[in-house]
């Protein structure tokens, strides 16, 4: 299994190498994070680890949440243990604001906490998390286009889509047309990002480049599994 860790980004800033130059870095508050379930071939038909980051008040949390991760009573729990069944472990804890499942066997038990350290000796990451959104964006903004000519009759359109149809056959707009719609709100994944720096008493990673999201938003930091 790929190490990896739930977290949020705080921001961006810079720092000095040890040449002088300034690399701009992206931080990321990694962990603590506890391990919610393990999932095993013989059980869920995948190995996973589930992990959630950052607690959650219970008076916000629903009853499935704060018995996802604590034994909480009920006439279903009762009725499997008077027929012999056992009951999937729990971390004990309180319920989480950000839970993401890893997939691979890492040899984790429910319970166990993941810090910014499980990534001591990785270079390079992967980092998941959700793009800014743009709101009902404009078919320039949202795919680059160049837009249409300033002269030779194009009178006050000049950010207009012009034609979108394919002609007589099919007659109609074509499925996936480039066209203005919603942007923004997607899962992004930077790759391959070196790892400047690692501060496991404040829990705190540096990245190298940007990543997606606003700030304070949650990411997931990943070992990468790309060749360079």
């Amino acid at each position: 299994m790929r190490k990896g860790i739930l977290g949020r980004k705080v921001g961006m800033t810079q720092v000095f190498q040890p040449d002088g130059s300034i690399v701009p870095v992206t931080v990321i508050e990694a962990g603590p994070c506890k391990v919610l379930q393990v999932k095993t071939v013989d059980r869920d038909g995948y190995d996973a680890v589930q992990l959630g980051f950052l607690d959650k008040p219970r008076r916000l949390a629903s009853r499935s949440e704060r018995g996802h991760v604590a034994n909480i009573s009920s006439k279903r729990s009762a009725k499997l243990q008077k027929a012999g069944l056992s009951l999937a472990p729990k971390a004990d804890g309180e319920p989480k604001r950000y839970i993401k499942e890893l997939r691979g066997d890492a040899g984790m038990a429910v319970g166990q906490e993941v810090l910014a350290s499980v990534l001591d000796g990785v270079k390079s990451v992967d980092v998941t998390g959700v793009s800014k959104g743009c709101g009902y964006s404009g078919w320039m903004k949202r795919h680059n286009f160049k837009g249409q000519r300033a002269t030779h009759g194009v009178k006050k359109v000049h950010r207009h889509p012009g034609g979108t149809a394919a002609g007589t056959y099919p007659g109609r707009v074509r499925k996936g047309k480039k066209m203005a719609g919603h942007y923004g709100v997607d899962q992004v994944t930077m790759r391959n990002l070196k790892l400047v720096k690692i501060d496991t008493e404040n829990n705190l990673i540096l990245v190298h480049g940007p990543v997606p999201g606003p700030a304070g938003g949650y990411v997931v930091v990943r070992e990468t599994n790309k060749v360079s």
